[in-house]
C-alpha cells in the first residue's frame, strides 16, 4: 500500500539531510498516516481508511461524511 492520505492527498516528500559541515543526503518526509474505521450512519456500515492525522482533526470539526464528500468532489476518493 502506498503512503498517501485518503482523503487530502498528502504523500511523502523529498529533502535533505543536512549535516554540521553542509553535507547534504537524500531522506524522505512521510506523511503521518493512521489507518482507522470510520461508521457513517447514512449508509449504515463502517468504511476503514488510511488517513493522515490532520485530516482526522478535520473529521472531528465536519464529520465523516462532509470529509468525504469534500474529498470526491477533489477526486482523492472514489
Amino acid at each position: 500500500m502506498s503512503r498517501v492520505c485518503e482523503l487530502t492527498g498528502k504523500k511523502a516528500m523529498v529533502g535533505n539531510n543536512v549535516s554540521h559541515a553542509m553535507n547534504k543526503t537524500k531522506r524522505r518526509f512521510n506523511a503521518n498516516l493512521i489507518k482507522k474505521r470510520f461508521y457513517i450512519p447514512e449508509e449504515d456500515r463502517w468504511v476503514t481508511l488510511k488517513v493522515s492525522t490532520s485530516a482526522l482533526k478535520t473529521i472531528n470539526k465536519i464529520g465523516i461524511s462532509a470529509a468525504m464528500k469534500d474529498a470526491r468532489q477533489k477526486g482523492f476518493l472514489k
